[in-house]
């Protein structure tokens, strides 16, 4: 688009004035026709008789806002053949474009647009290619095997990711625990067939705990099954099943360890001589006076003493 540029003080010009209104307005007309048409002031004279009349052409040359083909105004160029016109001082001051300057400017106004399209085309492709790059990196991490939690803190000993995973099962459920060991090596974990059994003295333990619907992992260290063992002879199995019923219902998320419960246990007083067990085929063990040392009493503290060495041992490791 170019422009057909009047000075703001052109309506008090003196040719404007004597040209008059309606003439003016054929001058109007054809100099936005010559923006236009990048005809650089010059008005055929087809165009001049659509626009106006004879009469009012003539008194544009006559008031000198046109020139006819043979005049001799020295800044203005000629018509291109008779009966045409051309504005006189069209350029003047730099009021209107020359042709080459407003093709120049379209030229540049096209490359500058071509350059905004391919910059908004280059972010566009990088856009998709940096959607791509995560949705496949999405799709990789969804593919990839789940890592093993590290060994962890919850209020009781460390857990490890086996732990968590193997023991997920509701109280209902009838699948029988398992220790990785029994008070063996915590090495590679064996086959269903050569997995060791739960040793004996802990068994009234995990069956009453089964029974009650707390079915838990057992998989345990070697310092754990000597710890288990010292506190049912110390405590009973019933105590031990009765506080483990408290924990698991004040727990926040269900535990799925045995480990859980080891803390807890541990600060349990030793059982009256009153007290019955009524575990599995557990035996009740009684406590002697304090004015008699008992050996069952000193049997835990040992089995106590022992199960705190090979943790420290472990931890060592």
């Amino acid at each position: 688009m170019a422009w057909f540029k009047v000075d703001d003080g052109s309506h008090m010009h003196p040719k404007i004035v004597a040209a008059g209104n309606a003439a003016l307005g054929l001058w109007l007309r054809c100099g936005a026709y010559s923006a236009q048409h990048l005809t650089e002031g010059h008005v055929p004279g087809i165009v001049a008789k659509q626009y106006g009349t004879a009469p009012q052409a003539a008194k544009l040359v006559k008031v000198g806002l046109w020139h006819e083909h043979g005049h001799t105004c020295p800044r203005c160029p000629q018509p291109g053949q008779s009966g045409d016109y051309v504005v006189h001082d069209f350029f003047e001051a730099g009021r209107n474009a020359t042709r080459a300057q407003v093709e120049a400017a379209r030229t540049a106004a096209a490359e500058r647009k071509a350059k905004s399209r391919a910059n908004r085309a280059r972010i566009d492709d990088e856009s998709t290619a940096n959607r791509e790059r995560t949705a496949h990196r999405s799709a990789t991490d969804q593919e990839r095997p789940e890592p093993q939690f590290q060994e962890e803190t919850a209020g009781q000993s460390r857990a490890s990711r086996r732990d968590a995973v193997d023991s997920v099962t509701t109280p209902q459920a009838s699948t029988k625990p398992y220790p990785s060991t029994s008070f063996g090596s915590r090495g590679k974990q064996a086959s269903p067939q050569d997995r060791p059994q739960i040793a004996e003295p802990v068994r009234p333990l995990v069956d009453a705990m089964t029974a009650a619907g707390m079915a838990v992992s057992w998989e345990l260290s070697p310092a754990e099954w000597l710890l288990l063992q010292a506190l049912i002879e110390r405590c009973g199995v019933a105590v031990l099943v009765d506080h483990a019923g408290g924990a698991w219902q004040a727990a926040h998320t269900r535990p799925r360890s045995a480990r859980y419960f080891l803390a807890g246990w541990r600060s349990l007083p030793s059982m009256p001589t009153h007290a019955p067990d009524i575990g599995h085929g557990a035996k009740v063990v009684a406590l002697r006076s304090a004015s008699r040392p008992s050996t069952t009493d000193q049997r835990v503290r040992d089995g106590l003493d022992l199960a705190a060495r090979l943790r420290e041992q472990e931890t060592a490791q």
